[in-house]
Parts: structure tokens; C-alpha cells; sequence
């Protein structure tokens, strides 16, 4: 079956996305909906959590909402981050997203490569601070069992949630193919749609954890991602549309 529809589970990327090049090269028609959204947590929420923001010398930094939800607490709770407060991040981008909040070259920064394994030997290297980790109420195990190796002093507040998104107004749409990048994404798909039927919908799988979440509710990962030959979804699914829409 030819592909002329999909669904991206995320909101819409930059005009520089690859996807808007996969669109006009293949002659097919893309759509961004987001699944899930960001929800903040509130002051009393973090307060709830006895988390003094004071007390902390370090702050590690796993996304950009992350940033912007750190810096928001902060001004709810009417607390000055201190010039003194050092920030962990796990890749380069969050690091340059600071700027929004502070003078970047004034502030102690320490930039991981990409993954949060390549930021541990950074933090190890200053286990005298004290460390806060602003998350989601999703968090990756291996996040909090990486740093409870370290013997360092840290903890873990919720910062903001992962909510599904209503997606009501797609109960009688179809897509030839749906793309999915989390497992909270697929959870959202049948929480919005208990009974939905793949039938002949084509899913688009990227990462273990999606996949697996994928089998679990019965669906066939048509198209995954990333693979050796296709690093990157929008490989994947160019390579699967040239396959199917051969004339």
C-alpha cells in the first residue's frame, strides 16, 4: 500500500526539520500533532516535594524544559538564583539554552556530549556540591541509579508532567502512517482511543522503549528507527515510502 499521509506524534519542528524536505521530495503530506504536552508543576507542588532551593550548589540540567521550569519554580518561590550555582547539562543544546536565563559566559556551565552516561564523569569530578535534578515525573531509572553510584549528594524533584493530549478531533481521521518517538506517546494513542485498530495503518517506531511499548499494546512496528542503515526517522521512513510507492 502507497504512503500519501502521516502523523507525527510531536509538535511541529523548525522550518530547517528534514521532514519538510521528506514532504516535498516524496509528494507526500506530513502532520504535527502532538500526543502528550508539558504540564509545569506548581510552587506548592515543589514545596510539597521540601525542596529549598537554597540548599543546592548544582544543578543538573537533562532538557530544555528542565531549564524552563527550574528557572520558573524559582521566580514563583521569589528565589535568586545565585551567580554561584553551577549547571550540569547533559548536551550542548541545553547548555546554549541557558542563555535565555543567564549570562553564559559569567555562569560555571559543564557540557556533556549528548547522553547523560557522558555527563556522570563530569559530576563525579565535584562530588562536594549538592546536587538538584528538576525532572519530569517521567525519568529514565538509569538516570537516578547513575548518580546513586556516585555516593553524591542529590535529589530528584518534579518540576513538570508529561500529560496526554486530547485528541479527540482525530477519532475519525486516517493516516496511512503514525510516527511514535516515546512509549507516552502510544500510551496517549490508547488512552484517547481504547479500541483502536491498527488495521492498515502503518506505524512508525524510534527507540527500544517504543517499540517494546508498541508490541505491548498489540501494534506492528511497521517502520523502526534508528537502525545502522536508517539512523534517523526520517530515513526510515523515506526508505519504506520508495519501497511502497513504486509505481
Amino acid at each position: 500500500m502507497k504512503v500519501k499521509t502521516i502523523l507525527i506524534s510531536q509538535p511541529e519542528p523548525s522550518e530547517n526539520s528534514p521532514y519538510f524536505e521528506l514532504e516535498e521530495k516524496q509528494k507526500v503530506k506530513i502532520d504535527f500533532i502532538p500526543f502528550i504536552h508539558v504540564e509545569g508543576a506548581t510552587s506548592k507542588d515543589v514545596r510539597q516535594q521540601k525542596v529549598d532551593l537554597s540548599e543546592y550548589s548544582a544543578i543538573i540540567l537533562t532538557s530544555r524544559n528542565a531549564v524552563d521550569h527550574f528557572f520558573r519554580i524559582a521566580q514563583e518561590l521569589r528565589f535568586k538564583v545565585p551567580d554561584t550555582l553551577k549547571y550540569f547539562c547533559q548536551s550542548e543544546a541545553i547548555a546554549y539554552y541557558l542563555q535565555k536565563y543567564v549570562v553564559y559566559r559569567k555562569r560555571k556551565i559543564y557540557v556533556g556530549k549528548r547522553t547523560f552516561p557522558e555527563l556522570v564523569p563530569l559530576i563525579k569530578k565535584y562530588k562536594n556540591e549538592r546536587f538538584l535534578l528538576p525532572s519530569s515525573d517521567v525519568l529514565k531509572p538509569a538516570i537516578p541509579e547513575a548518580l546513586d553510584k556516585l555516593s553524591i549528594k542529590w535529589k530528584r524533584a518534579v518540576f513538570y508532567k508529561t500529560v496526554v493530549s486530547d485528541l479527540s478531533h482525530l477519532e475519525k481521521v486516517f493516516y496511512d502512517v503514525v510516527v511514535f518517538y516515546s512509549p507516552s506517546g502510544i500510551k496517549s494513542l490508547f488512552e484517547n482511543f481504547p479500541d483502536f485498530k491498527q488495521n492498515n495503518t502503518r506505524i512508525a517506531v524510534f527507540g527500544n522503549s517504543t517499540i517494546k511499548a508498541a508490541e505491548e499494546h498489540g501494534l506492528k512496528a511497521n517502520i523502526t528507527a534508528p537502525t545502522p542503515e536508517t539512523p534517523s526517522m526520517t530515513m526510515a521512513l523515506e526508505k519504506y515510502i520508495k519501497e511502497h510507492n513504486k509505481k
